[in-house]
């Protein structure tokens, strides 16, 4: 799985941003940027064993990330998005029709497997207006 993340020259610096995970940083020069772009989001995961392999892409302006572990990426997606939208567990819970928080907040803390489809729910539940794109490259 590869999540598309945006780099472009900013005055004397490269800002590289990753729009699904909410991570956004700078380096001096683009190589600069992606290490960066690593090292936040291996700091953010902070789970023993899990790495980010940042990709240049030959589309100007765009990398990629994937991971040894798309279950612990997929939701850290999940956490970012929550806590973008100001929600709890138990209101993204709600949103599912459920009374209880445990069962959303097993696929959140990676206790449970995601499928693609039930990756799609949560986002939805999340922000129904929210819509992951995911891309062959």
């Amino acid at each position: 799985m590869k999540i598309k993340g945006n780099i472009e020259k900013s005055g004397r610096w490269w800002a590289a941003e990753v729009p699904m995970l909410l991570v956004f940083t700078q380096g001096r020069t683009q190589k600069e940027a992606c290490v960066m772009v690593k090292e936040a989001i291996e700091d953010l995961v902070d789970m023993p064993g899990f790495t980010v392999q940042v990709f240049l892409s030959k589309e100007k302006g765009a990398f990629y990330i994937t991971s040894n572990d798309n279950r612990l990426l997929l939701t850290f997606v999940l956490k970012q998005q929550r806590a973008k939208r100001c929600l709890s567990v138990r209101d993204v819970a709600r949103n599912l029709g459920s009374e209880s928080p445990t069962a959303y907040s097993r696929y959140e803390s990676g206790k449970v497997g995601l499928t693609l489809d039930k990756f799609a729910q949560l986002m939805e539940a999340i922000d129904p207006e929210l819509d992951p794109i995911l891309t062959c490259v």
